[in-house]
C-alpha cells in the first residue's frame, strides 16, 4: 500500500489506537510516528494483535506492572515501553 492508501489506513489504527489513557496514547503515538511506515504487515499485525488487548491489562504491561504472557506481544511491548519522546 502506498501514497492516500497508506495514509487512510494509518488514520485508522490511530484512531483505533485511542484509549483515553494519556500515558497509552502517547505510547501508541509514539510508535505510529516513528515506526509504522517501515513495519512489516507481520510488525504490523502484531501491532493490532496488541490493539485487541483490554486497556487494564495494557497498562500493567507497558508500566512494567506485569510481564504480557503472549510471546508474540511481549517484544513489541517492550519495544514501545523504549521509545523515548
Amino acid at each position: 500500500m502506498s501514497g492516500a492508501g497508506e495514509d487512510v489506513e494509518l488514520k485508522r489504527v490511530r484512531w483505533r489506537s485511542r484509549r483515553g489513557m494519556r500515558e497509552l496514547d502517547r505510547l501508541f503515538d509514539r510508535y505510529l510516528d516513528r515506526e509504522w511506515a517501515q513495519s512489516s504487515d507481520a510488525q504490523r499485525g502484531v501491532f493490532l494483535q496488541l490493539l485487541e488487548c483490554e486497556d487494564d491489562r495494557l497498562w500493567r504491561w507497558f508500566m512494567g506492572y506485569e510481564a504480557c504472557p503472549d510471546a508474540a506481544l511481549q517484544p513489541l511491548v517492550e519495544h514501545i515501553r523504549t521509545l523515548q519522546d
